[in-house]
């Protein structure tokens, strides 16, 4: 029994060395963190109960992890094809998984308008580009994990990639400077200066917005500095003189914030990609099953409440 014990220690630690890995993958596939969180801890169920001591830990659980979360993508898309107004992923406040030799395309597919792109392939072609393109899998590695022959793997990854670099957004690689127009961007909002925003957007600039049909938002969709600027700059004062906080955050990698009600719960998560030195997207998630992951939640519908009783005041 002490044997059988310690082994069981050993396949859990092992595996917790790999968990950043499995959850990175998954969440790449599934755009999601809750259903990564989900994929990572049903390939460590079925890891606990193999017989065989596979050669290469890495390669298993990095397959079982991707067969899962094929899977779930699968059934997934129905309910996204239902979904209530525009669907985004979860945020992610940080990847846990690092490798200094990837760091440019872990950093470039973790961002909202990449994980957009990949929602547009098929599973398998989103598997692929995330094993071979992302984290560098061979092709032996990669059929082996998707089930198809390595010739058919380069044809999905060769699909993907042009897919991708098609729409790939070419963000502002300085940080420093987007956080800075990040943080006139959001000074910006507490003002409410049309003039002032606008000088910060794009021409074609982007907001969307997903509540999923479980929060009240601003707008699902709008385009063009002018009607953006002019939308928000009537609707945020408000929103700050009810005590609401602008936590400044990366999230997926891009600029962004936790804006929190007074007692620091989260109400939504907004992120903006950068473009040229000008915002050329702004995202917000506040449907709140996509935030319980990051903090407790704000009661939205009643900072809305309070919201209207502040403009009509």
């Amino acid at each position: 029994m002490a044997g059988a014990g310690t082994g069981v220690q050993d396949r859990a630690e092992e595996f917790e060395q790999l968990r950043p890995l499995l959850f990175s993958i998954a969440y790449r596939i599934l755009g999601s963190v809750s259903e990564a969180e989900d994929a990572v801890q049903e390939t460590w169920l079925r890891y606990e109960t193999t017989t065989t001591r596979p050669d290469s830990l890495k390669s298993f659980l990095s397959t079982v992890v991707t067969r899962i979360s094929i899977d779930v993508l699968r059934s997934a898309r129905v309910r996204r094809e239902e979904y209530v107004g525009d669907w985004l992923p979860e945020p992610l406040l940080s990847d846990p998984y690092e490798d200094p030799a990837r760091a440019a395309e872990l950093a470039d597919s973790v961002s909202m308008a990449a994980l957009l792109l990949l929602e547009r392939l098929s599973p398998l072609e989103r598997a692929v580009f995330v094993l071979r393109e992302v984290f560098g899998f061979g092709y032996p590695e990669v059929a082996e994990a998707v089930g198809r022959t390595e010739a058919a793997c380069r044809q999905l990854s060769a699909r993907a990639r042009k897919h991708m670099e098609e729409g790939r957004t070419r963000f502002d690689a300085d940080r420093e400077a987007r956080e800075e127009l990040a943080a006139r961007f959001f000074a910006a909002l507490r003002e409410g200066k049309v003039e002032g925003l606008q000088e910060l957007l794009s021409a074609d600039v982007q907001l969307v917005g997903d509540g999923g049909g479980k929060a009240p938002q601003l707008a699902r969709h709008v385009q063009g500095a002018d009607k953006v600027a002019r939308l928000m700059a009537g609707a945020f004062p408000p929103v700050f003189s009810i005590g609401t906080i602008v936590d400044a955050r990366e999230i997926n990698g891009q600029p962004g914030a936790l804006f929190r009600d007074r007692e620091g719960n989260v109400a939504v998560a907004v992120l903006l990609d950068i473009v040229d030195g000008e915002i050329a997207a702004i995202r917000s998630v506040i449907n709140p099953d996509k935030l319980g992951h990051l903090a407790p939640l704000a009661d939205v519908w009643a900072m809305k409440d309070e919201w209207n009783r502040t403009r009509r005041g």
